[in-house]
C-alpha cells in the first residue's frame, strides 16, 4: 500500500514561503493533480515528494514510513520532468531503460523491459530510433515508459503535457489516465490547467501562494469551491457581489431568493459573493420577468454552445446555452436572468 502523507510540509528560501504548511493525505492507487497558477509553489511540492529538495519543515510519509530523510535515489519513484530530459544520444530504448542500467540490470533485461513499456504507451517497433526523430508525443510517451521502468511506488509528473498542441494534449490526457488505471500506481501531477485536472483526476489539490486552498473530486471543487479564489480558477463562474440577509441574496438593485439546495455556509451574512456557474443561468428577453435585468453586451458562438456576456448593474455576468436554448437576442438588448435554484454557493466577501 502506497499511501503519501504530508504533514505541515513547508518548504523556504531564504526568506520566501514557497510552500506553506501543506497537510494532505494521497490515497493509494489514486490519480491527483496539484493545480493552481504558476508560482503557487506545486512544482516545488513534487519536488519535496521526490526527493530533489529537501523539507524545511514537517513530515513525509510514505507507505507509512517516513520519507523526510530518504534521499531522491533511494526511493523508488518515477518522474517525468517537463523538459521531459529525454537523452539525444541514446536511442529510445536505451533512454527507457536508462534507470535500470544504472541499478545494475542486464542489458538483455533492459532492452525487453523496454520493449514491454514500448507495447503498453502503444509505441512498438521503435526502440532503436533516435529522440530527435520522434514526433513531440512520441516523446512524451518514452518519457512517461522511462519513468515507468522500475516499477515504482509513486509515479511524479510535472506538466508533462504542457508543451503539446491542445488536440495531442486531451489525447495524451485519456490515454495517461487509462494507463494509471491500467497500473494501479499512485500517480500526482502538476499542471497549471483546470481542465486536465478535471478530465484526469480522482482528487484535485488546489494551491495558491504556497498554501492549500481546496482538497476533493473534480466535482466537489466544481460545485462547491472554498472560496472566491477556487470558483474563478475551476472552470469558468460568475461571482457576484451582494448583500446576503438570511436567504435573499440583494444585487444590483435586484433580490434572488436563494433556496434549501444553495449551499450558504454558516457564519456568512451581510456583504458576500454569490458563486454561479454560466450553465446554471438563463436568459429570456426582454425586462418583464421577476429575476435580475441586465442588457447583453456580447455573444460568442463556439458552435457546440453560445457564450452570451450580460451587465448586470455595472458587473459582467456569463450564461452558456446551448445553440437549441439560445434565446432570440442580440447586443443591446434587454434580458432577464433567471439562476437555477439549488446550483449557487455563497462565499464570504
Amino acid at each position: 500500500m502506497t499511501q503519501v502523507s504530508l504533514r505541515n510540509v513547508t518548504k523556504r528560501f531564504g526568506t520566501f514561503t514557497a510552500v506553506d504548511g501543506v497537510s494532505v493525505d494521497i490515497p493509494d492507487g489514486s490519480f491527483v493533480c496539484l493545480l493552481g497558477p504558476s508560482g503557487c509553489g506545486k512544482t516545488t511540492l513534487l519536488r519535496m515528494i521526490a526527493g530533489l529538495e529537501d523539507l524545511s519543515e514537517g513530515e513525509l510519509m510514505v507507505g507509512g514510513q517516513s520519507y523526510g530523510e530518504v534521499p531522491a535515489h533511494e526511493r523508488n519513484f518515477g518522474m517525468v520532468f517537463q523538459s521531459l530530459a529525454l537523452f539525444p544520444h541514446l536511442s529510445v530504448a536505451d533512454n527507457i531503460s536508462y534507470p535500470l542500467r544504472i541499478r545494475g540490470i542486464s542489458k538483455g533485461e533492459c532492452r525487453a523491459k523496454a520493449k514491454e513499456l514500448l507495447e503498453l504507451v502503444q509505441l512498438s517497433g521503435i526502440e532503436d530510433r533516435r529522440i530527435h526523430q520522434l514526433s513531440g508525443g512520441q516523446r512524451q510517451r518514452v518519457a512517461i515508459a522511462r519513468g515507468l521502468a522500475i516499477d515504482p511506488q509513486v509515479f511524479l509528473l510535472d506538466e508533462p503535457l504542457s508543451a503539446l498542441d491542445a488536440n495531442l494534449r486531451e489525447h495524451m490526457q485519456i490515454e495517461l489516465r487509462n494507463l494509471q488505471r491500467k497500473l494501479g500506481v499512485t500517480t500526482i501531477v502538476v499542471t497549471h490547467d483546470q481542465r486536465e485536472a478535471m478530465s484526469m483526476a480522482d482528487v484535485v489539490i488546489v494551491m495558491r501562494d504556497g498554501k492549500l486552498q481546496q482538497i476533493g473530486t473534480p466535482m466537489e471543487i466544481y460545485r462547491n469551491p472554498a472560496n472566491a479564489f477556487v470558483a474563478g480558477f475551476i472552470g469558468v463562474s460568475n461571482l457576484l457581489k451582494g448583500i446576503l440577509d438570511g436567504r435573499r441574496f440583494s444585487l444590483s438593485g435586484a433580490q434572488l431568493d436563494l433556496t434549501p439546495e444553495d449551499i450558504i455556509p454558516d457564519g456568512v451574512a451581510g456583504p458576500a459573493v454569490l458563486s454561479v456557474r454560466p450553465e446554471d443561468i438563463t436568459l429570456f428577453a426582454g425586462a418583464d420577468g421577476a429575476g435580475p435585468h441586465g442588457r447583453v453586451t456580447f455573444i460568442r458562438d463556439l458552435g457546440a454552445s453560445v457564450e452570451i456576456l450580460v451587465d448586470l448593474g455595472g458587473a459582467e455576468v456569463t450564461s452558456i446555452c446551448s445553440p437549441k436554448s439560445r434565446p432570440d437576442v442580440d447586443i443591446g438588448d434587454e434580458v432577464t436572468l433567471e439562476i437555477h435554484p439549488g446550483r449557487s454557493k455563497v462565499l464570504a466577501a
